[in-house]
């Protein structure tokens, strides 16, 4: 049985309940949807996957990915949700290559959503509704910025994609624009 939003949202809170991590889980999620609707796949799927994908990170930090996989197996969740979950921690901390779309995506884009995250709340404005692709593009290479974001991942992803970066980010940014005022990039922090 495929989980619902409203399920994963509350399995989600039940683990993390640092502002931060939440809003990761939810720029994931919506940046997800937003790459659902330009490959035409399901979106809602894509997006629960997005809204889970470190479901363990707040309290097992030491155990991210092992801890997830155990939780939603207790959960009764699809063996292929719990895979795709696994793959986007490929060559980090589990051996889980993604392989499909969903997978790739979600390897792709997990990182860079901080990175977007970063880049909005470095400019005058402080939103995302605003910025486009070059803006992340001119910090890509000043590894100070950012510099637990590992942009070799965000790179290997855009391969797996076929994709270039600057489309990458743009839809990035697309997902992320849709809940601007829930992760507060929407320019508030600026008043």
């Amino acid at each position: 049985m495929q989980p619902t939003r409203q399920q994963a949202f509350e399995l989600l809170k039940t683990y993390n309940k640092t502002p931060g991590l939440i809003k990761h889980a939810l720029a994931v999620e919506a940046t997800m949807r937003r790459f659902a609707r330009h490959f035409n796949e399901n979106e809602e799927k894509w997006g629960i996957i997005g809204l889970i994908h470190d479901l363990d990170y707040e309290k097992y930090p030491d155990q991210h990915c092992t801890m997830t996989k155990k939780i939603l197996e207790e959960h009764s969740w699809p063996e292929e949700d719990i895979r795709a979950v696994m793959s986007h921690a490929w060559d980090i901390c589990t051996d889980v290559k993604p392989e499909n779309l969903m997978e790739k995506t979600l390897y792709a884009i997990d990182e860079l959503t901080g990175l977007v995250t970063t880049s909005a709340l470095v400019r005058p404005s402080k939103s995302i509704l605003d910025m486009k692709p070059k803006s992340v593009k001119k910090k890509w290479n000043d590894k100070r910025f950012a510099a637990k974001i590992d942009r070799s991942i965000i790179e290997r992803g855009a391969e797996m994609l076929d994709m270039e970066l600057p489309e990458l980010i743009s839809l990035t940014i697309e997902g992320m624009c849709t809940i601007a005022d829930q992760l507060e990039l929407d320019g508030r922090l600026a008043q």
